[in-house]
């Protein structure tokens, strides 16, 4: 089944989380600039807010408020953001260009990306507990989920560390997995769930849609290992053939090409499977699941 999302669908949708960005992060004037300006450098530097678009598309599945969601996929991007910006250190991937120019720590130096990657981490916490609604309850439960799942147990750091040892020490199918799942997977998967619970959706509610972020947040760390493959630094505005040279360990290095795009198609299936309950109401859940396995950047 191909799903295909309408032309300017998502440059609408990534122009109104910008919009909110823009909102919340501290101007460039604002003292210190320096810190600042590398925040604002790395956050607008483009991106698909692929995370934030799908909070707010899971959101209003259950009738969220398009304000408070909005400041949830703010604090979201913030959170993807400070994650690139250390990705690219030279202690973890030694990367010099990100969304096609040069990465912070290039750009402001090393010590300057590091507190820039922690002060967006900060922000967006702050951001999520500023007064308003929703309720404090719902609030709390958010702050805590996003923190587990982007921490050291079965979330995004703890990814990140078996991502760097299994490069000096191999990996089998179930770690490959692991390290798929946590380091990219466990933010899509947040950002979906957190959409769903900040709507209040009802329990089982949650329940589906978190199955349907754990697959595609899978699906696409199986499509950027494929791209580092197959893409091209122009297209994909960073460094490609890296995964090979680091030695790390990907699901095509284990599986090879063809099996590890059947594997991201199946999950995309699966995915979408999980959302049937809702008809044509998660129509653009369903376009997003497909089109994050149609990129090619």
């Amino acid at each position: 089944m191909t799903v295909t999302l309408e032309a300017n669908y998502l440059d609408i949708q990534r122009s109104l989380v910008d919009q909110a960005l823009d909102r919340f992060l501290p101007t460039t004037d604002a003292y210190p600039p320096s810190i600042h300006q590398a925040m604002r450098y790395s956050v607008t530097a483009g991106g698909k807010r692929l995370r934030g678009i799908l909070c707010l598309e899971t959101g209003r599945l259950f009738s969220g408020d398009e304000e408070c969601l909005l400041r949830l996929a703010s604090a979201l991007e913030m959170i993807h953001t400070y994650s690139l910006i250390h990705d690219d250190l030279p202690a973890l991937d030694n990367d010099d260009l990100r969304r096609g120019r040069p990465t912070c720590h290039r750009t402001f130096g090393e010590a300057t990306a590091i507190l820039a990657g922690d002060a967006l981490l900060t922000l967006a916490f702050e951001t999520l507990a500023a007064p308003g609604p929703p309720g404090d309850d719902l609030k709390l439960r958010v702050v805590r989920e996003l923190a587990r799942d982007i921490g050291t147990r079965h979330g995004m750091i703890a990814g990140q560390v078996v991502d760097l040892e299994a490069a000096k020490h191999g990996a089998d199918a179930a770690l490959v997995e692991f390290i798929d799942s946590a380091k990219t997977g466990a933010l899509i998967r947040a950002s979906v769930r957190s959409g769903a619970v900040y709507a209040g959706a009802p329990e089982d509610d949650i329940t589906r849609v978190t199955a349907y972020g754990g697959k595609i947040g899978l699906a696409f760390q199986i499509v950027d290992d494929l791209l580092d493959v197959l893409g091209s630094r122009e297209k994909m505005g960073k460094s490609v053939h890296k995964d090979g040279q680091q030695h790390k360990a990907t699901y095509p290095g284990l599986h090879g090409i063809e099996k590890s795009r059947a594997a991201a198609a199946r999950l995309v299936e699966e995915a979408c499977e999980a959302l049937a309950p809702y008809g044509s109401r998660a129509e653009r859940l369903r376009e997003m699941a497909h089109y994050l396995i149609a990129r090619n950047t």
